[in-house]
């Protein structure tokens, strides 16, 4: 039940969402679900919520490298160009954390997560 009260707000929200709302939203999730593996890291369940919340934020990145790789992409080639080589050092964390897990790995990217959120959203957060 309670989960269909998330998905339902979930559509809602990003329905209402600008597109640059909706990255923040979804790059903000991203490091929420490596925070909470980080904060729980001797749970039973770590190494399954690690993969899930790993696998997330590949596929939000990969959606990144795909969109900065369109050459119509009208953000400036050297922006791109920055956050392209920023998504590749996430990918290598990432493989790394999957290899040799260690909890002090995540803290990279849930910031660099949490911060690209930051500067994307167009209205304040409470």
């Amino acid at each position: 039940m309670q989960q269909t009260s998330v998905n339902a707000y979930t559509t809602m929200q990003k329905e209402h969402l600008s597109g640059r709302e909706l990255e923040a939203s979804v790059l903000t999730r991203a490091g929420l679900m490596l925070k909470a593996v980080q904060d729980n890291w001797q749970a039973p369940d770590r190494e399954q919520k690690m993969l899930e919340a790993v696998k997330f934020n590949q596929k939000v990145w990969s959606f990144f490298q795909a969109e900065l790789s369109d050459p119509d992409n009208p953000m400036p080639k050297n922006l791109r160009e920055d956050i392209l080589n920023l998504s590749l050092f996430i990918d290598k964390r990432l493989f790394e954390v999957l290899a040799n897990p260690d909890k002090d790995k995540l803290q990279i990217v849930i910031d660099i997560d949490f911060n690209i959120a930051a500067g994307l959203r167009t209205t304040p957060q409470p």
